[in-house]
């Protein structure tokens, strides 16, 4: 399962190790170990230019995703996943309005993203937000989990 994290922009705190570690654990949970992801670590001003191009929306967000698994399939593309994109500016800022570590944000972000990638969609209806939340919370908590149970290995 290939993960390809690009850093187009820089942030304290964050390491594409980690950020591509978090996702292989993320897509093995997902029963998407065979998929393909590509994510992409940007400044707001790259996040800004997609979200206006791709969403109409002349102004930054934390992440977009773009799914490869909707629309019409050419044969052998099953594993392609698709792209997440994180605004690590905009991840910065949400970290400290929320009082956590910026790699606890992009983690979050990451996890959103994913989902999306996968068919969730908080936009559609209340019932299908509260779904996407629930499950935020789940993967939020398995990482997490994860991570203090590689600490514990390492004593």
């Amino acid at each position: 399962m290939p993960v390809h994290v690009i850093r187009r922009s820089r942030s304290r705190g964050i390491s594409s190790t980690q950020v591509t570690a978090d996702a292989h654990r993320l897509l093995d949970l997902l029963g998407e170990s065979h998929a393909e992801l590509t994510v992409s670590l940007v400044d707001d001003a790259e996040i800004q230019r997609l979200n206006g191009e791709y969403r109409g929306k002349d102004q930054p967000t934390d992440v977009l995703a773009f799914a490869l698994r909707e629309g019409a399939r050419v044969p052998g593309d099953e594993a392609l996943l698709g792209d997440v994109v994180i605004s690590l500016h905009t991840a910065a800022s949400q970290a400290r309005q929320r009082r956590v570590a910026v790699a606890v944000e992009v983690r979050t972000l990451l996890i959103h993203g994913l989902l999306h990638l996968l068919g969730y969609d908080h936009e559609r209806a209340p019932a299908e937000a509260r779904r996407m939340k629930a499950k935020e919370r789940e993967l939020s908590a398995f990482l997490a989990g994860a991570g203090k149970q590689e600490t514990g290995k390492r004593k």
